[in-house]
């Protein structure tokens, strides 16, 4: 290794000697990807909790409706309204 600093090189020793322990057979995520699962975790159940709190708050009531107290049928001034607003065929 042409040109290396003495910490480099010490640190490349170490480095190797640790690569040479670890058994090439098991792969594990480790303590990071722990951390990283743990937090993705915590996110998620707190975003459930806000949503729940927010879901709870929602009135799922609904108004009634005005021309069904006044007796009109609900077919005819829907279909004489959506009539008037058809564009014509000429422009």
């Amino acid at each position: 290794m042409p040109d290396m600093s003495a910490s480099a090189s010490l640190a490349m020793t170490h480095l190797v000697t640790f690569a040479q322990e670890v058994d090439e057979d098991k792969v594990t995520p480790g303590v990071l990807g722990f951390i990283v699962f743990a937090a993705m975790a915590l996110a998620v159940w707190a975003l459930m909790k806000s949503m729940s709190r927010h879901m709870n708050k929602v009135d799922f009531t609904q108004a009634p409706d005005p021309k069904a107290e006044q007796g009109e049928p609900e077919g005819s001034a829907e279909s004489a309204a959506g009539t008037d607003k058809k564009p014509s065929a000429n422009g």
